[in-house]
């Protein structure tokens, strides 16, 4: 018997599968809820020093896992820059980014109109896109 399913179905069972073997931990659930509560797009070292405030004994090597497990079961969202350093942001309304080549700070693109996928193929599915923007923020395009 073959069953077709498509990509995001396959993902989705995927990722209900891990989220029933990885177990929940204390410190997981609190690096978890530092990225939902930020509203900055934080480093492993910046969500490290937060969460310390909390959990005393907590490693560096403790919060890089468990931000590639959440998102690996997509609770949240990681961004790379191009100084090699990976932010992360909560899921919520899809967005792009403006990331600036000098100070590498990202900003959030909310835009108003939807994409067009004129050089796609028909039979493709897109599933998910990301877009981002680089170039010089309003500071430093000042300094140039």
């Amino acid at each position: 018997l073959l069953i077709l399913v498509n990509y995001y179905d396959i993902l989705l069972v995927i990722i209900t599968i891990k989220e029933v073997i990885v177990r929940n931990t204390t410190q997981r659930n609190l690096i978890q809820d530092i990225i939902n509560n930020s509203c900055n797009h934080l480093t492993a070292e910046e969500v490290y020093e937060i969460a310390r405030k909390s959990i005393l004994n907590i490693s560096l090597g403790t919060v890089y896992r468990n931000l590639n497990i959440l998102v690996e079961l997509q609770k949240i969202r990681k961004i790379k820059t191009f100084d090699g350093k990976d932010h992360y942001e909560k899921l919520h309304i899809k967005h792009n980014h403006f990331i600036c080549l000098k100070c590498n700070k990202i900003f959030d693109i909310h835009e108003t109109s939807n994409i067009e996928y004129k050089n796609i193929p028909n039979d493709f599915e897109i599933v998910n896109y990301d877009i981002t923007y680089s170039g010089y923020c309003n500071e430093c395009k000042k300094g140039r």
